[in-house]
């Protein structure tokens, strides 16, 4: 695994997320189109189909990378990341989630 320097770590803007709405993405076993809210309203793909349940994930809060640059995704932009643990083969995915509440948009340091 390569090092990277702590001036490109703090380049990365991660924010606290709440999932707003979740949809299928048309055509697309893995991917879910989800509205979250960062302290304004954004709407990322994610290929977590497989692993939640869209009900499972209404309201849940969790951590983002906001200044990505976006990304066309089956045809609707992606405007940041989820951030997950997977297993290294990937047959399991865990958002990464906070375990106490705090405001949406909320800087992840």
């Amino acid at each position: 695994m390569d090092n990277i320097g702590f001036e490109d770590f703090v380049k990365m803007d991660l924010r606290v997320a709440e999932i707003k709405e979740c949809e299928d993405v048309p055509g697309a076993d893995k991917l879910y189109k989800l509205t979250i809210d960062v302290g304004e309203e954004r709407t990322i793909v994610a290929g977590i189909k497989q692993h939640y349940t869209r009900e499972e994930l209404i309201g849940k809060k969790i951590a983002v990378v906001t200044n990505l640059e976006p990304r066309k995704l089956r045809g609707i932009m992606s405007h940041g990341m989820l951030l997950a643990a997977s297993s290294e083969d990937k047959s399991s995915v865990v958002l990464l989630t906070l375990d106490k509440d705090i405001p949406n948009g909320s800087k992840i340091s």
